[in-house]
């Protein structure tokens, strides 16, 4: 019984507690959502005393087969636990099984019949019966050629010890394995190879290739969430050393410095390469010409590229006869890191004005935000599509068949590609979990991308960054809207909740709430602690605090873990001035408020209609209150006011004689998130003035909140954020008095669809060619 009554107890405290969590308000700290701070995590969201993290070093000897679009590798992984833990079993992910025929991918995808359906539709809800995905494994075995005994489940590998792995101890094992390339136009993927019809040739964008370690951590344990195609990666720092053996004609970009330039390069390409790397501008190291040259020629033997990469968490490569490759040295601190760029002919016009100069613009803009890029290289390569990894990205922008392009190709180009560089710092070196927390690399990333679009011409287009592009999305349905601290397969509305919307919250806490300076020293602590390590939503959030002195979980609270919006109203404003006791000025006012309110038609009517009153018609009938103005000043009123002014301090005086006008605006929180109070007042002169009041000021009311604007001039308007800094998704009960404008529908017309990343033929460049 008494066991029974201390777990009821435990029960009823559990239940209180959450009870109240839910009373809450939006000021209370973030206690119970936060990890509770130890000596791995401290509470002022730095690393502890004891921190750790495992490492995994890679050596790879990796083949493409063009002709069987087939990618078959060896590899020894080395295993270092430096975990206080003993392991008994390692878990490696399979990302390729994701495409597997059993894979479960397939089966949690909704789907339904449309009422027209294309054959590629029909290939997909299928699951594409013809092609056979998925890694191969052929041969397990450890340092000394033993098998292991090993399970695969679904896109995770467990290998079984048969000692346990003792802290401070290292393991080395290798695994033999082969996949067959997706055909990307066909299946999607962030990897995949791209087919060139028109000449008959092949880009190849080698991602997820390699059965890779998963992360084993302080908070979490394995991290072995299946990989279901949309949250990305977890992976420990590691060195690579990779032998990639390809078409003798191809050129091979990849994460890592190029270790035998002289066997892979001809000498004028050598010379190029020298050449770039003291250039202001992108030399060519592989030239159109001998792009197109390879492209007709198709070389039949093969030869091999060999990268290094130190202390990186991933490894990718793309590979093609088709590539022109152009490079530039950027100076970071004081180191000379190589800007290049990977591009078929398709994408001339765009990659060779524009590419490598964002790759350059990036690294400085990211580099002073956070740490100085600490790699050798960064590389975009021109793939269709938008994917990063360690030092390489995969972009697209493809002009039209004439050289012109829209307007929307080149700044999506110009974006994607800062975006992709840009995750070299999130996550590729502050290494959080994008299959746990995707706004933590995407949300973090995108932010950043925006302060570097800002900076790259004046007004350029970004689409995510500034507070009225998530207006929209953040006034939807909610039951379509889920909170920002969702995992990433269970998240709606993917890009606006893991991009957009964190992005907005930063770059409003950067400009509004904190102000730059604040914002911008806590932002590069965060990112300067946790720097090659592993860090969670906590650590950000208590870092940011950390290193500011300001309180921001009211901020967390209502952006990350709400699905509030922003809609700050004004009710209704009362005007207030002084009496001032001067007769001549207040009873002529107090006159004219008598006449105004006792004012009715009828005496007009009459008028209108010649009735003639009785007193009009006999004048004797008129007596004293005929001539009698109630509001005229006598000696009495005047020897009064002098009584008064008498009394008065000379500050008294002061305020009474300044012409003060008291504003009390009653404002209302209707869409449940707070947020600063920015107010515009526009005085009769045409003068204007901002002035901001804290979030806190909801603090005691949260959907209410009175203040009193006092200023010496008249106002004739006042408006709520007026620079759209906020959020705010109804902007026209920001105004007093009211306003109106009328809403604008248009009508649609279809445009025709173009492939992903290329510009239509039809385009404002072309029409004004």
């Amino acid at each position: 019984m008494k066991r029974l009554f201390t777990a009821f107890l435990a029960f009823f405290a559990f239940a209180a507690t959450a009870q109240e969590y839910q009373n809450q308000g939006k000021f209370e700290q973030l206690d119970y959502m936060l990890r509770s701070p130890n000596v791995y995590r401290t509470a002022s969201g730095a690393p502890g005393h004891i921190y750790w993290q495992q490492r995994a070093d890679y050596k790879i000897d990796v083949t493409l087969d063009e002709k069987k679009n087939q990618i078959k590798g060896s590899e020894t992984i080395t295993y270092v636990n430096n975990s206080p833990d003993e392991l008994t079993y390692l878990w490696v992910q399979l990302d390729q099984n994701m495409r597997a025929k059993n894979s479960m991918t397939y089966d949690v995808a909704e789907n339904s019949v449309p009422d027209r359906a294309t054959e590629g539709q029909i290939d997909g809800m299928m699951g594409y019966p013809d092609y056979d995905g998925g890694h191969k494994i052929q041969k397990l075995v450890d340092a000394e050629g033993n098998d292991m005994e090993y399970t695969i489940n679904n896109t995770m590998m467990r290998i079984d010890l048969e000692e346990p792995l003792k802290a401070g101890e290292e393991i080395s094992f290798s695994i033999d394995w082969y996949y067959n390339i997706n055909d990307r136009a066909r299946m999607g993927g962030r990897g995949g190879f791209d087919y060139f019809e028109g000449d008959d040739n092949t880009v190849y964008t080698i991602t997820q290739w390699f059965p890779r370690m998963a992360v084993y951590n302080d908070f979490e344990g394995w991290q072995n969430k299946q990989f279901l195609g949309r949250g990305e990666f977890a992976l420990p720092f590691g060195d690579y050393e990779v032998n990639i053996t390809v078409p003798e004609d191809h050129i091979v970009a990849s994460t890592g410095e190029l270790q035998n330039a002289e066997e892979v390069l001809t000498e004028d390409q050598l010379e190029r390469w020298e050449k770039s790397k003291t250039s202001d501008d992108p030399v060519l190291i592989v030239t159109k010409k001998e792009a197109e040259k390879a492209e007709k020629s198709k070389a039949s033997g093969t030869k091999t590229w060999t990268y290094k990469a130190e202390n990186v968490r991933d490894f990718a490569f793309g590979s093609s006869r088709k590539f022109i490759w152009d490079a530039m040295g950027v100076d970071i601190e004081g180191r000379t890191v190589m800007a290049m760029s990977y591009y078929p002919k398709e994408a001339w016009g765009l990659w060779d004005k524009y590419s490598t100069r964002v790759v350059a613009h990036t690294l400085k803009v990211y580099s002073r935000m956070t740490i100085p890029y600490p790699y050798p290289v960064a590389i975009s390569v021109e793939a269709a599509n938008g994917m990063e990894y360690p030092m390489i990205c995969f972009n697209y922008g493809r002009p039209a068949e004439d050289g012109t392009y829209s307007a929307r190709t080149k700044y999506g180009m110009i974006g994607v590609i800062t975006h992709e560089v840009g995750h070299n710092f999130f996550p590729m070196i502050v290494n959080s979990d994008e299959r746990q927390w995707t706004w933590m690399d995407e949300g973090l990333n995108s932010f950043v991308q925006f302060i570097a679009e800002q900076e790259w011409e004046p007004n350029y287009p970004s689409r995510r960054g500034p507070a009225g592009n998530i207006v929209s999305y953040m006034k939807g349905d909610k039951a379509n809207i889920r909170p920002i601290m969702t995992n990433s397969e269970n998240i709606i509305q993917f890009g606006n909740n893991a991009y957009g919307k964190p992005a907005t919250a930063l770059n409003i806490l950067r400009e509004t709430v904190m102000g730059r300076e604040l914002f911008d020293k806590a932002f590069k602590t965060f990112s300067e602690r946790w720097a090659f390590k592993h860090p969670t939503p906590s650590d950000f959030f208590r870092t940011m605090e950390d290193a500011s002195a300001v309180d921001l979980d009211w901020f967390w609270r209502g952006w990350f873990y709400s699905v509030d919006h922003v809609d700050i109203a004004i009710n209704d404003v009362e005007w207030y001035k002084f009496d001032s006791k001067n007769p001549d000025v207040e009873n002529k006012i107090k006159k004219e408020r008598a006449e105004a309110g006792s004012y009715h038609v009828t005496p007009d009517k009459n008028e209108a209609a010649g009735i003639t009153t009785v007193v009009e018609k006999n004048p004797e009938l008129k007596d004293f209150y005929n001539s009698y103005d109630p509001y005229s000043v006598d000696s009495d009123d005047k020897k009064a006011y002098k009584t008064f002014r008498a009394s008065l301090s000379s500050k008294e005086k002061e305020l009474l004689d300044g012409g003060y006008n008291f504003y009390e605006i009653h404002y209302e929180n209707k869409g449940g998130l707070v947020m600063p109070i920015i107010l515009k007042a526009t005085y009769k002169d045409g003068s204007t003035e901002t002035v901001t009041y804290p979030a806190e000021i909801w603090r005691r009311s949260e959907n209410k909140a009175t203040k009193v604007f006092i200023t010496q001039k008249e106002v004739v308007q006042f408006q709520l954020d007026p620079k759209r800094e906020t959020a705010d998704t109804d902007e026209e009960n920001n105004y007093w008095p009211p306003r109106n404008i009328p809403n604008k529908f248009e009508l649609y017309k279809r445009r025709n669809d173009t492939p992903r990343g290329q510009s239509p033929a039809d385009n404002e460049m072309s029409r004004n060619k």
